[in-house]
């Protein structure tokens, strides 16, 4: 039996699921999941369950697009999903988007086309910037904790052994794998009378 299935969300306490649950309903919708909780927050329980719940044939129906994905690139991987592997239906109630119409389905694929440019886009913008960085002699990661000069006097401090690596360390602020990884193990001493 093909069901339309709402998912409602809100993101404050302020923000009341009200306007959504009477838009679902009027749109036909039998259940609705509701959640609320940040676009950030990572857990959204009421839409996962809604997901399982949907079987081929089904429309999962929304009162609008952002409630249903993070980002455009979000939005397009869930409806996609939906709509071509698991043969479900998609409708957007305020951008009368739906997937089960030819029309609908453009739109949505207008979307997804805009999607994977933004991410395009994104991805050359990352790229022009660090090698314009490394054009101006700038080095990815950040900077180093030991410059060559520090190197060089902690080696000169370590050569005889009278002090111990733990104190190197803490007069240069930094942690005695550092020293080591830098300076290597100076004596059989100071490797192991820390």
């Amino acid at each position: 039996m093909n069901q339309k299935i709402g998912y409602a969300r809100v993101s404050t306490d302020d923000q009341n699921l009200h306007l959504q649950r009477d838009a679902l309903a009027a749109a036909g919708c039998e259940i609705i999941y509701e959640d609320k909780a940040s676009g950030k927050n990572a857990a959204r329980p009421e839409l996962d369950n809604c997901l399982k719940a949907l079987r081929p044939g089904d429309t999962l129906v929304v009162w609008r697009l952002d409630r249903l994905g993070r980002s455009l690139a979000d939005l397009v991987n869930v409806v996609t999903h939906l709509v071509d592997e698991r043969r479900i239906g998609f409708l957007s109630l305020q951008e009368q988007i739906e997937t089960n119409s030819a029309s609908g389905k453009l739109v949505f694929h207008v979307f997804a086309a805009l999607a994977e440019f933004e991410r395009n886009l994104i991805s050359e913008r990352t790229k022009a910037g660090l090698e314009a960085a490394r054009a101006r002699g700038r080095l990815g990661g950040r900077k180093p904790k030991l410059q060559k000069k520090d190197i060089r006097e902690i080696r000169a401090l370590l050569k005889d052994g009278s002090i111990p690596v733990s104190d190197v360390a803490r007069r240069y602020g930094v942690s005695r794998t550092t020293i080591y990884n830098h300076v290597g193990v100076v004596s059989v001493q100071n490797s192991r009378g820390d």
